[in-house]
């Protein structure tokens, strides 16, 4: 038997905890009390209600945001001896899914002000073997849609949505997941739609959304069929009982997007005493922002050991706390492929800086005020006293 886990104190503050009801409740135990617990119709709700509410045509649901990206480069046909366009930048590590096809995974930078790609960086990446481009909606801030609709138009590439850190966000008056020719979401902790895990991916075209279906399980009437092995199926659907959290979740979905809201206005109140920290940016023609996580940015002179003891003082205080990204370009199975510290300058003076705080409908103003004050102190601590900046 594997050792249990021991239970956090009772005034432990996570950086995430799902926003429940008695509605998740009741559906998850109608679908306990259904003859069928996979690929049912619940799965079948879930993803036309999920489609709806993006305002796509087609919802395909999926494991995870990072198994439902591998999906899509599947279908279509990238793989070995190709190039796809990604970000090392951000919490979801969904650019994992281009190495999983055997495609080559190309990183490129960071707008400085938003995390996001830089359309005009990754440009320069572009070569007769770039099939795709991998773009990211990071913490939930949108990315520059309009230009990266335009860069994959002019050199003919398929446009990857991510929004897996970012449901709820608008741009241009149009929901995240509006804006890829297919778009990525995730509902692992710590989206504000959780299932515990899960995904869905939304697209306009039919065609694309049938092979998705087909590639992600393997069905009752293909048992008998001579070619279905022609393109090998995965088992990467969802379940039932994660279909009706997902309804139940979707169905009140502006009720908790509304409760982090309040609890995003105590941290620019308490931040705005807190010298150095700047309101979080948002750029022109962004309408909405719904942070995944709270993350704060901490001046240059902060080093990586610095971050790791402020992370170190807030969990010693009961509060959970983490570097928002640590850059695929910089983990071991990615400089075994070449790629090294150095060659992403604005993204690596972002990530060894930013700190992801507690973000959730469960924090009181109190907790918000314990949370700020207790960074406070320990940046102070670590720099000697000196300002943030």
């Amino acid at each position: 038997m594997s050792p249990i886990a021991p239970e956090p104190p009772e005034d432990w503050l996570p950086l995430s905890h799902p926003d429940t009801s008695d509605l998740e409740g009741q559906l998850v135990q109608a679908a306990l009390g259904a003859p069928c617990w996979s690929a049912g119709a619940l799965v079948a709700q879930f993803e036309m209600a999920f489609a709806r509410d993006i305002g796509r045509a087609h919802a395909v649901a999926v494991a995870s945001g990072t198994v439902g990206t591998w999906l899509a480069l599947r279908a279509w046909g990238i793989g070995a001896g190709d190039e796809v366009i990604a970000s090392a930048h951000g919490w979801q590590p969904v650019a994992h899914a281009v190495t999983l096809t055997g495609a080559r995974v190309v990183f490129s930078d960071i707008n400085y002000w938003s995390g996001c790609l830089e359309p005009a960086r990754a440009e320069a990446h572009i070569t007769p073997r770039t099939k795709a481009l991998l773009v990211g909606n990071v913490n939930g801030h949108p990315a520059d849609w309009p230009a990266w609709r335009a860069l994959a138009q002019l050199h003919g590439l398929a446009l990857l949505e991510d929004s897996t850190e970012a449901i709820g966000s608008r741009h241009q008056g149009c929901c995240v997941g509006s804006f890829g020719d297919v778009a990525v979401f995730d509902f692992a902790q710590p989206s504000p739609l959780c299932c515990g895990e899960g995904g869905m991916l939304v697209t306009d075209d039919a065609t694309l959304a049938a092979e998705l279906r087909y590639l992600r399980a393997r069905t009752l009437e293909d048992r008998r069929s001579i070619s279905v092995g022609a393109r090998v199926p995965l088992q990467a659907g969802i379940s039932e009982v994660t279909a009706a959290l997902g309804l139940a979740q979707l169905s009140r979905l502006d009720e908790i997007l509304a409760r982090r809201k309040t609890v995003e206005q105590h941290y620019l109140t308490q931040m705005s005493s807190f010298e150095g920290i700047k309101p979080p940016f948002i750029a022109p023609g962004v309408d909405e922002v719904h942070w995944m996580l709270y993350v704060v940015h901490l001046g240059k002179r902060f080093t990586a050991s610095a971050c790791a003891e402020i992370i170190e003082d807030l969990a010693t205080e009961g509060i959970e706390a983490a570097l928002y990204s640590k850059p695929l370009h910089q983990q071991f199975a990615y400089t075994q492929l070449g790629h090294q510290r150095g060659q992403l300058p604005l993204l690596e003076r972002i990530a060894d800086r930013a700190l992801a705080l507690p973000l959730h409908g469960q924090l009181t103003p109190s907790h918000v005020h314990f949370i700020v004050k207790t960074l406070k102190d320990s940046s102070l601590n670590v720099g000697a006293g000196a300002a943030i900046y």
